[in-house]
């Protein structure tokens, strides 16, 4: 049986984010042959062009981490009707120098999980707009536009029996995405 890496970018750097609680829950729907692992941008510096001929290792480690995985998962938040800014600093450390992207090619997934009743609905689309110029084929359906509230978690911190059978059809498309487009 193949195996697949998937690396997962959390848009959030809050100790007790729901997207973070999400992206651990998540995991708990992987089918057999896939295995996940958290990549961390809070470590990385912000981004100055100056530096793409001695990007710092943080921005090294996370690029080679992007490479050995056969997808990715974004689990963001929405600050302000778009994506958080560490978020799109980590796009853009991994995508430069220029001609030099971690992303190319990557299959990505998109979810999100907000308090407000849209979800994070325009985050994730600009975030697709960044993805599709990344050059990254990214799930379209089902779109996951969740809101945080009683019965999205259990008590174990897994996904609900209420949320599960959405969330699990999420994640099979999802695998099913990898396997088409994975190199």
């Amino acid at each position: 049986m193949k195996l697949y890496h998937i690396g997962i970018v959390v848009g959030s750097l809050r100790k007790d984010s729901f997207n973070r609680a999400l992206a651990h829950a998540l995991t708990g729907l992987a089918p057999e042959g896939f295995t996940f692992k958290s990549l961390e941008i809070g470590d990385l510096p912000l981004y100055n062009q100056d530096h793409d001929d001695r990007q710092d290792d943080s921005v090294k480690r996370f690029k080679d981490e992007i490479r050995a995985a056969a997808g990715l998962v974004f689990v963001t938040p929405e600050y302000n009707r778009s994506i958080p800014g560490v978020l799109k600093n980590a796009l853009d450390h991994a995508s430069r120098p220029y001609g030099d992207s971690a992303w190319v090619g990557k299959p990505a997934g998109i979810l999100g999980v907000s308090v407000g009743t849209i979800g994070t609905a325009i985050a994730q689309q600009h975030l697709r707009t960044i993805l599709a110029y990344l050059d990254m084929p990214t799930l379209g359906q089902p779109e996951a536009f969740l809101q945080a509230g009683a019965g999205l978690f259990d008590e174990s911190g897994g996904i609900s029996a209420e949320s599960r059978k959405f969330l699990q059809g999420w994640m099979d498309r999802y695998a099913a995405w990898v396997q088409q487009h994975a190199t």
